[in-house]
């Protein structure tokens, strides 16, 4: 490693793996596990699930997801509840048979403890996840992080679109109101009036009444003589 590339704490010097600790790692990876905890009691915070899963065997990482951002606004708005929730969690197991058998054993279990305590009538809801690693958990927040941005963006960007057309608009009637009343204050006629009366129903208008044109009479020298000079 270059350490004059290196951004970080100076007195800290950080050494590559060895081919055997690497493996070691690479090992110690796929022996875990991780379980999908699909409800979180209200209140329940990182710590508690993990000091109570910890009771079972060695945890690796804990991560809860909290409420949708518009759920919380209304929760602290209307409740007196100003702490975050969360909703549903991961847990990893050093090894994958412990959490296979919290999974079989907790799943539909009240999760107890002391008379009082605020948790001791909530239920366990959870899942073995088989073949799943945390790596992938990382990976599917960060694109789900990545989805939601893209969609506020795009939100973002129609209401600008949407506001710069309203304030257009609005000062295109601006526009035309002023020219409205200078012409009114001039004596004058507003074209838009002109236009109203010139486009107004043809019912209203008096229809005129066309002249019937005289019929030729029988014998008539003229028309005998346009007669023989087109025979002729």
């Amino acid at each position: 490693m270059d350490l004059e590339g290196f951004s970080g704490p100076k007195d800290k010097v950080v050494m590559p793996l060895t081919p055997e600790a690497l493996a070691a790692f690479k090992a110690a990876k796929e022996k875990t596990g991780v379980i999908y905890i699909s409800r979180i009691p209200p209140g329940m915070r990182p710590t508690k699930v993990r000091h109570l899963m910890s009771q079972y065997g060695d945890v690796g990482k804990v991560y809860l997801q909290q409420e949708d951002a518009k759920r919380a606004y209304l929760r602290r708005k209307y409740t007196s509840t100003k702490k975050p929730h969360f909703t549903e969690g991961w847990v990893e197991f050093k090894d994958k048979k412990v959490a296979r058998s919290v999974a079989a054993m907790l799943n539909a279990t009240p999760i107890g403890g002391k008379k009082g305590t605020r948790f001791r009538d909530d239920v366990w809801t959870m899942k073995y996840l088989p073949k799943f690693k945390w790596d992938m958990l990382t990976e599917q927040i960060a694109h789900e992080a990545a989805i939601h941005q893209a969609k506020l963006r795009a939100e973002l960007s129609q209401s600008r679109k949407e506001q710069r057309e309203y304030l257009k608009n609005v000062e295109l009637a601006r526009v035309l109101e002023k020219r409205t009343e200078k012409k009114l204050a001039e004596g004058k006629e507003p074209p838009q009036l002109k236009r109203r009366q010139n486009d107004g129903p043809s019912e209203d208008r008096p229809k005129k009444r066309q002249k019937p044109k005289p019929k030729a009479e029988e014998g008539d020298p003229a028309q005998l003589s346009s007669v023989l000079s087109n025979v002729f």
